[in-house]
């Protein structure tokens, strides 16, 4: 929806809530512009990424590898499971490189927006086709940037789970010639006790890129994506949680730990398409009143 648009349907004036969306919009609009002509604010994103650096490795042991499969200087698309917000601060740190990533609308409604926009996050419109938000991804692809997409589209917080991925990542790597670094992170579901985050051991790996084949048919997108990028990353992931930590090496609660290793070789468990929580919550209204009305 256009902010001129919706400009004509205002007759008489607009109303307090056309106004709020129109701000809103305009909002919207302004970011996706930063996001194409400017990028991220080099002091900011330069300052934050310190100090992420410092906090999270230190509090949850951060373990990397894979980084030699990140490209030095051109575009690529890195498409990695999603369990928490501080997903993307995880895959910040990984690189020196500004990493650009797409983040819900809702987050730039309030004094977080601008903050997020000047470290290269720009909106996008879950659970419908969104056209800006593509055109920007492919700009900053287009232009030579890191883009990250997270395929589950929402957060799983399920330990063992991983959803089922959409092809958006397979549309960008097709339509700019992009390759995909798959990426698996573990450690990041039910990070929070109330306030304060608990103190668990993260591990980000990226794996070889995948490729795109220009000349391929119309399935292809499904392919790179069902077939060869999703894949790697639910092996990974189990490989990771499979990981000895510190309590297994000291030896304390081996037989226990040792039972949940055996556990966590197996692939997680692969979800349908797992809808954002504002959706779900809003659908699971619609048929408690539906249900409601039925009743009188």
């Amino acid at each position: 929806m256009s902010l001129e648009h919706h400009h004509a349907d205002w007759p008489h004036g607009p109303s307090r809530a056309d106004a709020r969306l129109a701000r809103a919009l305009e909002a919207e609009r302004k970011a996706h512009t930063y996001a194409r002509n400017r990028g991220v604010a080099p002091r900011s994103y330069a300052f934050v990424r310190l100090l992420a650096v410092v906090v999270l490795r230190l509090w949850f042991r951060v373990r990397i590898s894979g980084r030699e499969y990140l490209p030095t200087g051109s575009s690529a698309i890195l498409a990695p499971n999603h369990k928490n917000f501080l997903d993307a601060f995880f895959l910040g740190i990984a690189t020196r490189r500004h990493v650009r990533y797409m983040a819900k609308v809702e987050l730039f409604k309030g004094p977080l927006g601008w903050l997020l926009v000047r470290l290269g996050a720009f909106p996008v419109r879950r659970g419908e086709a969104d056209a800006e938000a593509l055109e920007t991804a492919r700009a900053i692809l287009t232009s030579g940037g890191l883009v990250v997409v997270f395929p589950e589209g929402t957060r799983v917080e399920q330990p063992d789970a991983l959803g089922s991925p959409h092809h958006g990542a397979g549309r960008l790597a097709l339509a700019t010639g992009a390759p995909i670094v798959p990426a698996a992170i573990t450690g990041t579901s039910h990070l929070w006790r109330g306030a304060l985050p608990r103190l668990k051991r993260v591990q980000l790996a990226f794996l070889p890129a995948v490729a795109p084949e220009p000349a391929a048919g119309p399935d292809q997108v499904s392919a790179v994506i069902d077939d060869r990028v999703w894949p790697a990353v639910r092996e990974e992931y189990g490989r990771l949680r499979a990981r000895p930590g510190l309590i297994a090496v000291l030896g304390v609660g081996g037989g226990l730990l040792a039972k949940r290793r055996l556990e966590a070789r197996r692939q997680p468990r692969l979800l349908s398409k797992v809808e954002p929580r504002k959706l779900r919550r809003r659908k699971a209204r619609r048929r408690l009143l539906k249900r409601l009305r039925s009743l009188h």
